[in-house]
């Protein structure tokens, strides 16, 4: 009987790689999410800011923590998820699922429902193939929320997932669960379940890929927004990948830091990874302050509106956020002076790009 290790390699390229001889992405984003006047979600922005991405980013996480996902009720969820798979399949993307929800119970509804809806969009009863028809690569889910739960609380809440056998990304997320996944529980969980595929961390501390460095075969992703070329295994950090949310407006550069590595060009990338490190943190500090949203949704939808609109963002409406409220325009305006100061202002933004200025 194969291994743990071989049954997981099995599972990753069945249900994440492009073809059976494609290598697994290295770099994921969870995109933002495009509202209407209305409040709706918005079909046609969210498809061309897409299409910007594909060429460089392997797969997405919908809804994440950039999409707003912790505030949206669940038919909003289903929505948006419906939406993204209509167009991972147009562009030939994959999706994993965000069931980033505070209880088990909840966690396991929110599973149920979208395998149903696969089998019954598809017509195939297996749930690994119904997945991969719909193009969803798995589900992502974190530890049950709570500042009191102790490490046996959380892996028994894992192991409960996990033993459904689908596909799975554990999402390490302290800023919203109010508690963290020990190196020694995920080590016992990678060394009995083949179906825990990635571990994404976004905790800023690194605790479990730092002892595990690749160890357990589980495709470790990177989530927090500093210092990206020194976190890869080129250069000696714990990780395969990357899954940020600065992927919706720097796709291209972020793909481009992985590829100088991959090339043994260690001096560009970290160079590249520099300057990104910069922007972004002073993004993040220019929306750090607002009341509304979270600092990924807010920093990202600033970006991506400078990146659509290019010199002309500061004349066009602010994006929306969940709950309809608009960023400040001095959001706008702080960060379309701090792309310009970069050399990232596009000549022209993506949407008017492909005729679809708004």
């Amino acid at each position: 009987m194969p291994s743990i290790a071989q049954q997981r390699d099995t599972l990753i390229r069945q249900m994440i790689s492009p073809t059976p001889s494609s290598p697994v992405p290295r770099l994921w984003c969870p995109p933002i999410t495009h509202y209407t006047g209305g409040g709706r979600i918005d079909i046609d922005r969210m498809r061309a800011h897409w299409r910007t991405m594909v060429p460089h980013v392997g797969g997405f996480l919908v809804p994440g923590s950039t999409g707003e996902a912790w505030d949206m009720t669940a038919a909003e969820v289903n929505e948006l998820v419906s939406i993204a798979l209509d167009l991972a399949r147009a562009l030939d993307t994959r999706i994993l699922i965000g069931v980033l929800r505070p209880t088990v119970t909840e966690m396991h509804a929110g599973i149920a429902e979208a395998v149903a809806s696969a089998q019954a969009t598809t017509g195939i009863a297996d749930p690994l193939a119904a997945l991969r028809e719909r193009h969803i690569a798995g589900f992502t889910i974190c530890a049950p929320t709570g500042a009191d739960l102790d490490q046996v609380a959380i892996r028994a809440g894992l192991e409960s997932i996990l033993d459904l056998g689908l596909p799975t990304a554990v999402y390490q997320l302290p800023q919203v669960t109010q508690n963290e996944i020990s190196p020694a529980v995920f080590s016992e969980l990678a060394a009995r379940y083949a179906n825990l595929m990635l571990f994404k961390d976004t905790s800023g501390t690194d605790r479990v890929p730092l002892v595990d460095r690749g160890a357990s075969g589980v495709f470790l992703v990177r989530g927090a927004e500093v210092g990206y070329a020194t976190w890869l295994e080129e250069a000696g950090g714990p990780y395969r990948g990357f899954l940020l949310s600065t992927a919706n407006g720097f796709a291209r550069e972020l793909r481009q830091v992985i590829a100088l590595l991959e090339a043994g060009e260690t001096a560009e990338a970290t160079a590249l990874s520099k300057r990104l490190d910069e922007v972004v943190g002073a993004a993040f500090a220019a929306v750090r302050t607002l009341p509304q949203g979270n600092a990924f949704a807010n920093a990202n939808k600033a970006i991506d509106h400078v990146m659509a609109h290019g010199p002309e963002a500061t004349r066009i409406a602010p994006p929306l956020l969940h709950g309809g409220i608009r960023l400040p325009a001095e959001a706008i305006h702080a960060v379309g002076t701090i792309l310009r100061g970069a050399g990232l202002m596009p000549e022209m933004g993506y949407l008017r790009a492909g005729g679809l200025s708004q």
